[in-house]
């Protein structure tokens, strides 16, 4: 996939090139007119001083005579003169008193005003470039010096000729030295910013895929050059790596969140500072809709609702106080529908805020119950208690009671200390059943044998009431359970057979089909059954059909809730019926494994 890096017309590397390339160029031209105009002024200044060196000479020549013989003047200067030189000699007031050119000195006109003869008078010597002769015309190099010795100026001149500005122009070699440095030079630049703009293309284009959430090529790193850029480049894609795994982790953990708030047992709402939704779960949603009585078209309108409003007006409050780092918390209980709910709010320390909504209906259903359940616990046990202390304070307080009398007394104690002892028995089941199921060790057990074996231990009850037990299992059925339990659901639905069925009936238990996973089992007496509205309450513990005689007879009033536990423990269900052809009938299911 090719990116797309921002549409500049120039590059970066470019116009850092161009740029760098003007300010040299600038600076070659400057320095390379600099240079010229030096080599010309010191040509010029060469030439002034050979010239003013013929002048010293002349002077010289001059000065060892007492008065000036112009024909001497004038046969020295054609033996001493170069090609084409012109030699004139000025006094002090710009009178010309000789010229080797032009040998008529009335054709002269006062030379004070001439540029180099106002230098030379003024500063002792002077020059003056490619200037008009005023007397005969043409272009001359001048250069005049005043001798104070002899009140005389002495001017040599040179025509400016071709030759002569040949000799003044500049050498031009420095100029073609500069010109191919300057070339090498701006070839070495132009490779350098090359690859600093292919590394800041490269990290151009990192940029553009982080920004863009793409994967970065394993060898981008080795890709940037061993400098200082080429260092930062590299610690920027470690940052970078970093935190993308950092923000990698992150979204795992979010989803784990976002996962674990889906399948948790509470609704939970975050919301920002302003009310706006951040994270919402399904069971959230569930609970804002029973307790408004309507479907909510939004999350946020949850805080319209007038049972919520106590929560509404908390976080309304706690915008108006001073900040404070401290948690701020609100729980309020909501009872409505017949459902219980309990509502907590948390607002954080950046004004954002969660709600929770729990439905507690269940957990203050367990609690009724249980107090419910203390209360029974309480009333059973107090009448066998009660009974066995009147038993034994008639005892002690009547020592003249026959003997038969006081063994009957003790024998009804005794009858009540069993089942003082079965009810505590049941109760510690049940407990151990509902409090810790997953502790319950479990084998393989044989109910075929089981069954056979409560059989026998009943087998003088049986007889007593003229009772018919059929156990009709197939031979070698075994499921996967806890012996003590699946022995209990056989047990007590038989104590429950011989204790209220009547006499004279029967009893068959069977194993009337399978599938893959259950047995399903029924367990039937023909005796005088139940009244229909009883048969929905038969697994409430101590509930009764007929409580005085069930006392009479030593139940405890926890055999079937104890049977009905049993079986949820072993993955199974369990209700009761009436036959048709009269008596009462279980029927339950038991898993195999």
């Amino acid at each position: 996939m090719t990116l797309e890096l921002s549409s500049h017309v120039l590059s970066f590397s470019k116009k850092l090139f161009l740029s760098v390339i003007v300010l040299f160029l600038v600076f070659a031209i400057c320095f390379m007119a600099f240079q010229y105009r030096r080599e010309k002024e010191y040509k010029i200044e060469l030439l002034n001083t050979q010239l003013q060196n013929y002048n010293d000479r002349l002077n010289d020549f001059l000065r060892g005579k007492d008065t000036l013989n112009l024909r001497l003047l004038d046969k020295y200067v054609h033996e001493h003169t170069l090609d084409e030189l012109r030699v004139t000699l000025i006094d002090k007031e710009g009178k010309v008193l000789y010229d080797n050119i032009e040998q008529n000195l009335l054709y002269f006109s006062n030379h004070l005003n001439r540029e180099e003869i106002k230098e030379a008078i003024s500063q002792g010597s002077g020059y003056s470039i490619n200037r008009q002769s005023e007397s005969l015309g043409g272009e001359f190099f001048y250069s005049a010096q005043y001798y104070p010795n002899t009140n005389y100026i002495i001017r040599s001149a040179l025509p400016y000729s071709v030759s002569l500005v040949r000799h003044l122009k500049a050498d031009s070699h420095f100029v073609w030295f500069t010109l191919i440095v300057s070339l090498v030079l701006i070839f070495i630049f132009y490779r350098f910013t090359h690859k600093l703009g292919m590394s800041i293309t490269q990290l151009q284009q990192f940029a553009l895929k982080a920004d863009r959430n793409e994967p970065i090529d394993t060898d981008l790193q080795g890709a940037f050059p061993k400098n200082e850029l080429g260092e930062i480049s590299q610690h920027i894609i470690q940052i970078y790596r970093r935190l993308h795994q950092a923000k990698e982790d992150l979204y795992i953990e979010r989803e784990k969140l976002i996962t674990h708030l889906q399948i948790s047992r509470e609704g939970l709402g975050v919301f920002t500072h302003k009310k706006q939704e951040i994270l919402v779960n399904n069971l959230f949603t569930q609970y804002a809709n029973l307790i408004s009585d309507k479907n909510l078209s939004s999350t946020e309108e949850i805080f319209s609702i007038p049972e919520l409003q106590p929560i509404t007006d908390f976080i309304a409050k706690n915008k108006e106080r001073t900040i404070s780092k401290e948690e701020k918390r609100m729980s309020i209980v909501i009872d409505k529908n017949g459902r219980i709910f309990s509502v907590d709010c948390i607002i954080f320390q950046d004004d954002s805020f969660e709600i929770s909504i729990n439905d507690v209906t269940q957990e203050e259903e367990q609690v009724r119950l249980k107090k419910q359940l203390t209360q029974n616990i309480a009333h059973e046990l107090k009448t066998p208690v009660s009974s066995i202390q009147g038993y034994l304070e008639t005892i002690v307080n009547n020592p003249g009671l026959p003997r038969e009398k006081i063994n009957t007394f003790l024998e009804r104690s005794y009858a009540q200390s069993n089942r003082l002892a079965h009810l505590l028995r049941d109760i510690s089941v049940l407990t151990r059943m509902e409090e810790a199921p997953n502790m319950i060790e479990t084998e393989q057990v044989n109910l075929t044998v089981m069954m056979q074996n409560i059989l026998n231990e009943v087998a003088l009850e049986l007889e007593e009431k003229q009772i018919t037990a059929s156990n009709f299992l197939p031979h070698g059925l075994t499921v996967s359970g806890n012996a003590s339990l699946l022995y209990s659901i056989f047990r007590n639905l038989t104590d429950n057979a011989i204790a209220y069925a009547g006499t004279g009936i029967s009893i068959t238990v069977r194993c009337f089909r399978e599938d893959e996973r259950f047995y399903y089992f029924s367990f039937s007496d023909t005796g005088i059954g139940v009244a229909p509205e009883h048969l929905s309450r038969l697994f409430e513990r101590f509930y009764r059909v007929d409580k005085g005689r069930s006392r009479k007879l030593g139940g405890t009033g926890l055999g079937l809730a104890i049977v009905k536990n049993a079986v949820i423990l072993h993955g199974g269900t369990i209700f009761a019926k009436n036959n048709p052809g009269g008596g009462l009938e279980f029927i339950f299911t038991l898993c195999k494994e």
